[in-house]
């Protein structure tokens, strides 16, 4: 059986392209880990994070065993 995993990874979006989640012509954030790896996600996943700046910060997002989103969190 495998274990959970997480990355972590910097996000800097403004709130103008977080607006593109608003009205619907973005649905996923693409980034890069800190180890290299690229991630797509939900950008709902991310929605309560954002700001009237943006969404800025480190963060590190839990996944399955099943590599099924489980949850994120903003690191220090």
């Amino acid at each position: 059986m495998k274990n959970n995993r997480t990355v972590r990874f910097k996000l800097s979006l403004s709130s103008e392209e977080f607006l593109c989640v608003y009205q619907g012509v973005a649905k996923n954030i693409v980034t890069r880990t800190d180890d290299g790896q690229v991630i797509k996600f939900s950008a709902q996943n991310i929605k309560q994070f954002l700001t009237h700046d943006g969404i800025y910060g480190y963060f590190e997002m839990a996944f399955s065993s099943e590599n099924k989103f489980m949850g994120i969190k903003r690191l220090g």
